[in-house]
């Protein structure tokens, strides 16, 4: 019987077992509509420079659609600073060149949630992230077996993607100070959240990890 090991170990190994130029994901609880592979590779053909785009989706909670709200909205191009905040790539929506995954690295393993946030923040460092303006998928949520996942739970895990990358990525001068006054805020509400509930040893965890990369100087 083998291990299971999470999300990003699956969409890894998949990526790897296959051999195509192109790669598409699909999560289990969302649906591609027929056209959606069609219409990205269109994109790609009439679009030589492009190395990654998404496409528009339709929300579906417990059975009944919902609009994303404002902080939801995606955008086309260079969009690091909008992805900053909280993830606004959908893995179902996406096509991506494989050299492209090649250059920047695979999923996290390491994180149990916001791998994926992680991963567009290093591709949209680099790179244009671009849009179909078209509801391509069908993106549902809302079932009893999803994990329940509040937002000071996620932002343990984007904090530690900011760090990362900050510690890692060349990124220019404006990019660093976007990534550190989001960091410091996310931070900032984060151990307040875990004082709140008696977290203390969690909050100082987060605060020395912030404050190792914060103080580093710029390179």
């Amino acid at each position: 019987r083998s291990l299971n090991r999470g999300v990003s170990a699956a969409r890894n190994c998949g990526i790897r077992q296959s051999c195509g130029h192109y790669l598409a994901l699909l999560d289990s609880d969302d649906l591609w509509l027929p056209d959606k592979i069609e219409r990205q590779m269109d994109f790609f053909l009439k679009n030589q420079e492009a190395r990654i785009c998404q496409t528009e989706e339709t929300w579906v909670r417990r059975g009944v659609r919902v609009n994303p709200r404002q902080k939801h909205r995606k955008y086309s191009g260079y969009i690091f600073p909008h992805c900053l905040p909280l993830c606004i790539v959908s893995p179902s929506a996406v096509m991506i060149k494989r050299e492209l995954l090649s250059q920047v690295g695979l999923f996290d393993e390491q994180l149990p949630a916001c791998e994926d946030y992680d991963l567009w923040l290093r591709i949209a460092a680099h790179h244009p992230i671009f849009l179909l303006e078209e509801p391509l998928i069908i993106k549902r949520g809302g079932h009893e077996d999803q994990l329940s996942r509040t937002v000071l739970f996620l932002d343990r895990y984007r904090i530690q993607s900011l760090c990362k990358l900050l510690q890692k990525e060349e990124l220019s001068s404006t990019q660093r100070q976007q990534v550190l006054t989001e960091l410091r805020e996310k931070a900032r509400i984060f151990c307040n959240g875990c004082r709140k509930r008696g977290k203390i040893a969690e909050a100082e965890q987060v605060d020395r990890m912030v404050t190792a990369v914060t103080d580093r100087p710029e390179r």
